[in-house]
């Protein structure tokens, strides 16, 4: 086999020459040809001379060599074959070594290049600002803030780190041979004296996660083989620990691997790690506290300091690890025995503050910001990783606010929560337009579940062990509180779990800046961790009254051209209507079910919020004439111009509805909402200013005078006259307690599914949406489910927070400019008091699904699989 195998090498010697001798005959002539007569000629003459001088200088060291070696030596053999080994082995090494270094056929994966090497890039924490400079939160997937000085670390961290990690530290050049030669005889021994790994190696291992890279370019041909694995990715960590120490110094070697460990308990970096722990900085860290985080480095589970919290010292394997490092501390001479011995016996003290990405205000706006700058950095052709890149994103959030806001919808939906439950005892809150409950309505929803469709797939043919499993095994999980604040701990069983979170209204809050387009505050829901779902952007709803005021605008800034005092009469109006080629008679009723029959301006028409004369002035002005105004200053959401626009019939976000109403106070000019001002990199170069966008979408004159009969909402005993009772008195200006300082308009829908409130003062609009996620889940009266008993009230908690506030002194409601006669042209003085209507759209569901299937695309809903145990 031996002699056949000799045979086959000698034979590809042979084609080898061959082959390479008749390259060189077809090489040379075409040489000839390129470089010319003369040139070729030189070069030929070149080479021969270089040949000439290289076989002379062999002979001279063949002559010296056969003067000195005496090949009759009994040595001569041995030391010749050691002299081949070892130059054999130097070879492989250096191939070896080139094919780590250059990936040769994709064999061992890629290296770190020398970009890499000296701006490497650490996964950090992306954190978020707001306008006031607080810190509103994080997003990360691993929670790293880096510290950038080595004068900010404790030199009790730098000392406990080397004497356990790498006791020659300054004295190698990134590979520790004698630490390995330990390493060697302990293994012969049987004994375990560690790994070998110096500091700079372990910081090659993190740094550029040499062991964690699974795709075929980062591992290579060779990672998958096993054993021969773990060679390669021990020997890039050799190279790479060798180039980092050309590249940095000791110190700067020590910064960086701090700053990549990962402490546990979502702790990456030691920054993170001294807070979550200790509460403290890095440069503060005692001994102690620095022992237990070196020694929790080993291993984050077994020597987690949190994990023994309350249990005996000779329990604690976090105390015990501690003074093992304590005990190198003094090997190496940075402890003195004696202090060793005082130190040792102490138990371990934490102060723990650990993070969250979940911590902080406006969990809902933080998925807002991250959705939109995916976008812009997809439109603008850039890379972004906000779990990654470590930006700094300034909101344009008022974190006071936003605090006042979260606070007010809290309160207020606890309030209107148990309002509801009380409305709706000994019932189920699911019921149809004729307020029967509706049928295997939690068994539809308990179907969409991934829980239930996992049993289906692990039960396929026995749909009765999933039902067991969905209705009778019960077990305690933490869920969102009906009674108290926060969560508390239940024993449900999953049919148990949705049928207790349906049964919640939810809610939605925004404030903008009607000026700078600057959402000042922002609160999608009652809490983010239990409810994902955000009713500020996310969600559509139709907004009832609150839709009316653009009706009134294409009324006075359109072809109509009318006056805040043009009279029309509360009667009944109908209109043929025609759907799929069938004709049918629309009726829109007042909320209350009746007609006045009494003239009046449509000013007083809008405070009162009269379906009838809207609808009719809808009709009159043209469906297609309220959509283009609608759309025109700022309802994105598909419209259709069908009669019943105008009672806000179709589905928009409130997110939209307050962008649109910022042309009202502000003299006709829209501003759209935004909610980032800057993005900055993670050492502090600006990448991006965000600017206001704004345009002109109404005449100035217009913008005031709808505003001025939004005022009426309020002061004129309109739907929203509440606003200013009992505690609302505190939001009446101090100068002049009765001039309009708020306009406003309520809204409700069919059924009482949902509640609006959108408030204006002169530079702050505030809207509240409340509702159940599911339409079929509301009040059963308007005395208890219109706008004006649920989304006005947390409201006006806000903007009373607001008020009180001192640090928010200029937002505190001051009057809007009467309107001047000289300036204003159109008739606006047309007021008189009268009492409050209701405000609902009372229109029957089907009516509207008639009149809505002319869109011909489903409102977007939320997901009902939001509860769903885990």
């Amino acid at each position: 086999m031996l002699q056949r195998i000799r045979a086959i090498v000698q034979q590809l010697k042979s084609l080898f020459w061959t082959g390479l001798e008749r390259l060189t005959a077809f090489l040379l002539p075409l040489l000839a040809r390129v470089l010319g007569e003369k040139k070729y000629s030189w070069l030929v003459g070149q080479v021969a001379m270089t040949i000439f001088f290289l076989r002379t200088k062999w002979r001279l060291i063949e002559a010296y060599y056969e003067a000195h070696v005496d090949r009759s030596s009994p040595y001569y053999r041995p030391i010749v074959t050691m002299w081949k080994v070892a130059g054999k082995v130097v070879m492989y090494v250096l191939i070896y070594l080139f094919v780590i270094e250059t990936n040769v056929f994709w064999l061992t994966g890629e290296m770190p290049g020398v970009d890499e090497l000296q701006n490497p890039k650490l996964s950090q924490a992306s954190e978020i600002y707001s306008a006031d400079g607080v810190l509103l939160g994080k997003y990360f997937a691993e929670n790293r803030t880096p510290i950038r000085d080595y004068k900010l670390l404790s030199p009790y961290l730098v000392q406990a780190l080397v004497a356990t990690e790498d006791a020659r530290f300054y004295e190698h050049t990134g590979i520790d041979f004698q630490a390995w030669a330990g390493v060697a005889v302990g293994l012969v021994k049987g004994g375990d004296r560690g790994g070998g790994s110096t500091i700079s190696q372990q910081l090659a291992k993190n740094l550029f996660k040499t062991r964690t890279k699974k795709s075929f370019t980062k591992t290579g041909l060779f990672g998958y083989v096993p054993g021969l694995s773990k060679l390669i990715y021990k020997s890039k960590e050799w190279v790479t620990a060798i180039k980092l120490e050309r590249f940095y110094t000791k110190d700067e070697i020590i910064l960086w691997y701090l700053n990549t460990v990962d402490y546990g308990n979502n702790a990456y970096g030691i920054k993170v790690a001294s807070k979550t722990y200790f509460n403290t900085s890095p440069d503060s860290l005692n001994i102690q506290e620095a022992a237990i985080l070196v020694g929790l480095q080993k291993a984050t589970t077994t020597y987690n300091p949190k994990r023994y919290e309350g249990k005996p010292l000779e329990q604690n394997r976090a105390w015990k690890r501690r003074n093992v490092v304590l005990a190198q501390m003094v090997k190496a001479g940075y402890v003195k025995k004696n202090a060793y011995d005082s130190l040792a016996k102490m138990p371990i003290e934490l102060h723990s503050n650990e993070e969250s990405p979940y911590d902080g205000t406006g969990n809902y706006f933080k998925v807002a910001i991250a959705k939109y700058l995916n976008e812009w950095a997809k439109a603008n052709d850039m890379e972004i990783d906000l779990y990654r890149d470590g930006l700094k994103i300034y909101t344009t959030i008022d974190s006071r606010m936003q605090i006042h806001a979260e606070q007010a919808v809290e309160s207020g939906m606890r309030s209107i929560q148990k309002t509801f439950d009380n409305h709706w005892t000994g019932q189920n809150p699911w019921v149809d337009e004729h307020g029967k409950e509706i049928p295997g309505f939690i068994d539809t929803v308990a179907k969409r579940t991934e829980y239930y469709k996992a049993l289906v797939h692990k039960y396929p043919k026995n749909p009765d062990s999933v039902m067991h499993y969905m209705k009778n095994v019960k077990r305690k999980m933490w869920v969102y509180s009906r009674s108290t604040l926060g969560e508390e701990q239940m024993t449900m069983s999953a049919y148990d779990s949705i049928q207790y979170y349906k049964r919640f209204l939810q809610s939605g809050m925004m404030t903008l800046d009607p000026y700078t387009g600057h959402i000042k505050a922002w609160v999608g829901g009652l809490d983010f961790k239990y409810f994902k779902y955000d009713h500020v952007k996310q969600s559509r709803r139709q907004p009832g009254s609150t839709f009316k005021p653009f009706v009134y605008t294409a009324a006075i800034d359109g072809p109509k051209d009318l006056s805040p005092c043009y009279m029309m009469t509360d009667e009944p109006f109908e209109l043929e209507v025609e759907e799929k080629g069938e004709k049918k008679i629309w009726r829109p009723s007042n909320a209350d079910g009746t007609f006045s029959y009494s003239a009046m301006p449509i000013r007083r028409a809008l405070a009162k919020s009269i379906n009838s004369i809207t609808a009719r002035l809808t009709n009159e002005v043209g469906a297609d004439t309220v959509m283009y105004y609608a759309q025109k200053m700022g309802i994105k959401s598909p419209l259709k111009a069908v009669p019943s626009i105008g009672l806000g019939s179709f589905d928009v976000s409130l997110y939209e509805m307050i962008g649109a109403y910022s042309a009202f106070v502000n003299e006709g000019i829209h501003v759209e909402p935004m909610i980032v001002q800057e993005i900055k990199d993670q050492n502090g170069k600006v990448l991006q200013r965000f600017d206001p966008v704004s345009y002109r979408v109404i005449k100035k004159e217009s913008a005031q005078l709808v505003r001025s009969m939004l005022e009426g909402v309020v002061y004129e005993g309109g739907t929203g006259s509440s606003l200013l009772w009992n505690e609302g008195e505190v939001l009446l200006p101090t100068n002049n307690r009765y001039a309009p300082a708020f306009a406003a308009k309520t809204g409700t829908t069919s059924n009482h599914s949902d509640g609006w409130f959108i408030g204006m003062t002169h530079n702050l609009i505030s809207g509240v949406w409340v509702g159940g996620d599911d339409r079929s889940i509301h009040f059963r009266t308007g005395a208890l489910g219109e706008g004006s008993k649920t989304a006005l009230p947390i409201y006006k908690r806000f903007m009373i927070k607001v008020v009180n506030d001192p640090l928010l002194a200029n937002y505190k409601p001051v009057p809007f400019d009467k309107l001047d006669k000289r300036v204003v042209k159109k008739d606006f003085n047309c007021q008189s008091a009268y009492s409050t209507l209701p405000d609902s759209l009372q229109v029957s569901d089907s009516e509207l699904d008639s009149l809505n299937s002319l869109l011909g695309s489903p409102s977007e809903t939320p997901d009902t699989n939001q509860h769903s145990p885990q």
